[in-house]
C-alpha cells in the first residue's frame, strides 16, 4: 500500500516538474499570460473609479483578475493538455507506461498551478504599484483554507474536462471558447456575484467553484464588505464537497473514456 502511494507521488512530481521547467523555456508566454489579464483588470478599475464606486471594488477587480489566471489555466493548459499530447503522438506513450492515469493529470494540474501562481503574483504586484490596492485580511486561516479548496476544486474540474478531449477533441475546444465570457459573468470575476440575485448566483456557484472561492475571499480580505452570497464557512464546506465530487467524476471519466476509446480505436488517432 505504501509503495503504491509513494509511486503515485513520484509520478505526480515527475509530471509537475516537466510542466514547470517547460514553461520557463518560452518566456513570451509569461508576458502574454500576465499583460493581457492586467489590461482587463485595469479597464474595470478605471470604470469603477469613474463611477465613484467604493474603494473595495478596486480590490474586487484585482482579486478577480488574479483568479482569472487560475481559471484560464484550468480551462486551457489543463483541459487541452491531453488533446495536445494526442495531436503530437505522445498520448500513446502515456497509455503504454505503467503509471496511474490520475497521477499524470494531477501532476499536470500541480505544475500548472505553480506556473500560474507566478503570473498571479506579477498581476497583484503590478496592481499594487499602479492602483495602490491593499488587502486587509481579517480571517487569514479562512482565506488560506478557501484558497486551497478552490484550487483543488479547479484541479478536479480541469481533470474532468481534459478527459473529454480523449474523444471529443476540437468540438469541446470550440464549446469552451464560447463559454469563456459567460463564465466570467456568472462567476462574478469583476463584481460581487450576489448582484446577480440569490437564485442565479447560487445556481452558478454550484457549477463554477471559482464563484464561491472569490466570494469567500472577498469577505475575508475586505473589512466591511456586505455583498457576500453566504458566510465564508458555508462556502468553504461547499468547496470541499465540490472538490470531492469533481475528483471522483474526473477519475471515472478518465477510466470510462479510455476504455471506450480503446474499444472504438479512436483514442490516439488525430482528429481530422
Amino acid at each position: 500500500m505504501m509503495a503504491s502511494i509513494f509511486y503515485f507521488i513520484r509520478v505526480t512530481v515527475a509530471r509537475a516538474y516537466v510542466r514547470v521547467i517547460g514553461a520557463q523555456r518560452e518566456l513570451s508566454w509569461i508576458i502574454g499570460d500576465t499583460l493581457m489579464p492586467f489590461l482587463s483588470v485595469a479597464a474595470y478599475v478605471y470604470v469603477y473609479k469613474a463611477m465613484g464606486a467604493p474603494p473595495e471594488y478596486t480590490g474586487f477587480v484585482v482579486l478577480g483578475g488574479i483568479v482569472v489566471a487560475f481559471w484560464m489555466h484550468m480551462l486551457w493548459s489543463m483541459g487541452m493538455q491531453l488533446f495536445w499530447e494526442k495531436e503530437m503522438g505522445n498520448l500513446a506513450l502515456y497509455l503504454m507506461a505503467p503509471i496511474p492515469r490520475p497521477a499524470l493529470l494531477l501532476g499536470m494540474a500541480l505544475g500548472g498551478m505553480i506556473m500560474t501562481s507566478t503570473r498571479a503574483a506579477i498581476i497583484y504586484l503590478a496592481s499594487w504599484l499602479v492602483f495602490d490596492v491593499q488587502f486587509n485580511i481579517t480571517q487569514p486561516w479562512m482565506a488560506v483554507g478557501v484558497s486551497l479548496a478552490t484550487l483543488v476544486a479547479l484541479a478536479g474540474l480541469g481533470m474532468a474536462i481534459s478527459s473529454l478531449f480523449f474523444l471529443a477533441g476540437r468540438g469541446v475546444m470550440n464549446g469552451m471558447q464560447v463559454m469563456v465570457e459567460p463564465v466570467f459573468f456568472l462567476g462574478g470575476f469583476y463584481f460581487p456575484i450576489r448582484q446577480l440575485g440569490m437564485i442565479v448566483a447560487t445556481a452558478a456557484a454550484g457549477f463554477i467553484p471559482v464563484a464561491l472561492g472569490l466570494d469567500a475571499l472577498r469577505q475575508t480580505m475586505f473589512a466591511g464588505h456586505s455583498y457576500g452570497l453566504y458566510p465564508p464557512l458555508y462556502e468553504l464546506i461547499t468547496l470541499l464537497v465540490l472538490s470531492v465530487v469533481f475528483l471522483v467524476i474526473s477519475i471515472w471519466l478518465l477510466e470510462h473514456l479510455e476504455n471506450l476509446g480503446r474499444q472504438q480505436g479512436k483514442l490516439i488517432l488525430k482528429n481530422q
